[in-house]
Order: structure tokens, then sequence, then C-alpha cells
């Protein structure tokens, strides 16, 4: 409680206008950007991007269960090989999208439960065929038949074949983000694939559901998301500019928090974003804490907020376009492009189209493609 009375005083001589323009994902209300324009769209911060396949769009619970499967799955299936976080992710996007709208809690259970259609044969929801009830309504809330349930939308008889305790605490539950994603795991590694092998990765996913459709979408998914955690080539990066991407890379995994970020890291932030959104009980960064502190590792001094940053260094015009963005510059997004005191989001450039952006409430540190973000503004160069 007496850290956040210290947040008060640093922040309470602010007007609310101020306070929405102080901190980056909120925008300045002025000029022609009304109140409700700017609360709308701040109002985005759902848990993520929700295009774009990067790692953004994955809720952090969820993430941290898809990791801690791969983690385990070995114990389970030690002949599988080639397990990787993307391919739970590419699987759990189709089947629930990663369960966004439900709540998550610590322990990985999630409420309210995810419930498939009945499958009775009806048609309905596509359904052809009538599957009997196997499980007395245990996991999928009723004996009239059965439904998929989870995140992962197992069957309860495939469930009870391949269910693992992943959170310790003796139930194997598919609605549970932890034992849902190891199931997931066990499930997909068979009798011990190689998942890193194009044909048998194909094989798994056609395992899950035999649709060339679904195949398909699938391995959209898991090629996007491996594409966004591949780490950045920084082989010809050097001095400052290597100082400043190191730090803030060195970042990726720390949960976003509204007002968060200071230059000697992540730091508690403040009540509310416009979303009501509060980061005064979460260590971290929001984006343009995180500018700051990877910034002051290679000796330079930045403004607190997003906006006042695009007024540092050598401006880069939107209508340059972004193959002119360099390793190091800050980029820029504006819910009117073109005029910076409209700017609500900073992110920093790392090449071949990405940056380590802080993106809203709900999500970690993470590299993200530069379109992943609306309004772009252009950037800054201060190295």
């Amino acid at each position: 409680m007496t850290r956040r009375r210290g947040r008060k005083a640093k922040w309470g001589c602010l007007t609310v206008m101020v306070l929405f323009a102080a901190v980056c994902c909120a925008a300045p209300i002025s000029g022609a950007i009304s109140a409700v324009v700017a609360l709308q769209s701040a109002a985005r911060d759902d848990g993520g991007i929700a295009e774009g396949g990067t790692a953004a769009d994955i809720p952090p619970r969820m993430f941290t269960a898809y990791k801690k499967a791969v983690q385990l799955v070995g114990q389970y299936v030690p002949r599988c090989r080639g397990m990787r976080w993307p391919i739970l992710a590419g699987i759990a996007k189709v089947e629930s999208n990663h369960a966004i709208g439900r709540s998550i809690a610590g322990n990985g259970d999630i409420r309210p439960r995810i419930y498939g259609v009945l499958l009775n044969g009806s048609g309905a929801g596509g359904n052809t065929t009538a599957f009997p009830d196997t499980d007395n309504g245990r996991w999928d809330g009723t004996a009239s038949g059965e439904r998929a349930v989870g995140p992962f939308q197992f069957l309860p008889s495939t469930w009870e074949g391949i269910g693992k305790d992943a959170n310790g605490d003796k139930t194997a539950d598919p609605h549970n983000a932890d034992d849902a994603a190891l199931g997931a795991a066990v499930y997909l590694c068979g009798n011990g694939r190689d998942l890193a092998k194009r044909s048998q990765l194909e094989a798994a996913i056609l395992q899950y559901n035999r649709s060339t459709e679904y195949l398909s979408n699938v391995l959209g998914w898991i090629d996007q998301y491996t594409a966004a955690a591949k780490s950045p080539d920084l082989t010809n990066v050097s001095g400052r500019v290597r100082t400043v991407l190191d730090a803030a890379l060195s970042q990726r995994g720390v949960p976003y928090s509204w007002g968060g970020g200071s230059t000697n890291g992540p730091s508690t932030g403040i009540c509310c974003s416009p979303s009501g959104k509060s980061g005064a009980d979460i260590t971290g960064f929001d984006c343009s804490g995180l500018t700051l502190y990877a910034y002051a590792k290679a000796g330079i001094s930045l403004p607190r907020t997003a906006a006042a940053q695009a007024s540092v260094g050598r401006r880069i015009p939107a209508g340059l376009g972004k193959s002119v963005l360099k390793p190091g510059d800050l980029v820029f997004y504006a819910y009117a492009p073109g005029r910076d005191s409209t700017i609500y989001h900073v992110g920093i450039y790392v090449g071949s189209g990405r940056m380590v952006n802080a993106a809203r409430p709900g999500t970690l540190v993470r590299l993200d493609a530069v379109d992943a973000m609306s309004g772009y503004a252009g950037g800054a160069r201060l190295l």
C-alpha cells in the first residue's frame, strides 16, 4: 500500500487528460480525437493482438502452459522429438483461440469451462455421428452424449487415455491449461514421433482432426508462431545499437504493466488504463517504459511517454515506408498518423519487419511484427 501511495504522489499532479497521454498504449485526448474514440481503441487490450499469429496473441498463462508441456512431455513419451510450443499454440489457436475471454487462474484452471457442441448426430455444429457418453458428464457436463472439452477440445473418451496432471494437484483435468497442454503434447507425440519432420507433424495434426482444411489452418498458425519465436539475427549489429537491442530482448517474457518500467528495469505500474486495467500490482513494462530502459543502457535519456519520445532524434516520416527502418530505431503508432500528439505506442525495431514490443495489458514483452499494431506513424533514429 505504501508503494501505491508513492506512485500516486509521483503522478498526482497530472490531470486526467494528461494521465491518458502519460503512459503508452493510451492516447492524448485532444483535437479531433474524441474521448470515445480513444477509449474504444485502448479497449482492444483484451489479452493480445488478435491477428498476425505472433506470440503476443496468446494470454501469458496459456503461453506458460504450452512451454511447460514441452518440458514435461519427455517424461511420458521419451522417444518424442521436435515438440515445440508453436505446435501446441497452433492447435489451441484453432480449437479455442487460446481460451481468450475465459478466466485462467494461477493454477491453470479455466472458467467458465469450454464445451463443444453435443455430438449426438443431429447435424448441428457439423456433427453427423453420435458419440455415446463415457464420463457420465464429469468433464463435458452432460450424460446425454459426448462433447469436446477444454482449450484443446478433447473428447472425454480420448482424455481418459492421454490426460496428465501437469500442475501437481493430482487430477488430470482437461479444463486446466497445464494439464490440457501436456495431454495435447502426449497425444501429438503418439508412440514417439519426430515432429521436426513435416510429414510426421502433419500426421499428428491429422490424428487430431482428419480434415485437410484443418491441417492447413493449424500448420499456418504453427508456421507463424515459429517465425515469431525466432530470435533476430544481430550478427551485423554492434556498438550502442547492439546494447539497446540486447537490453530490450533480455526483457522478453516480462509482463506488461500499465505505467511500469524505468531506467532501472521492470517496476510496478499505476491504475488505470482507459479500459480499466491496472498495473499497480504488476512488475513489468509498458511500451515507453521498455524503450526508456533499453536506451538508458546505451547512455541515452528518453522522455517517459511514447508521444514525447517521438521528438527525440531524427524523425523518420511514415510516408517513407517501413523499409527504411534500421535496427535500434523507435517505431511509433498513432490514432491519427501525421499528428504526433496522438501517438499511443512505441516499439524498438530489430530488423526483418519485427520489433521488441510491450503491446498491452495481459501480454508479455516479446518480438512482434511491425504491422501488428495499427496506425503506423513512422520512427525515430537516435543512434
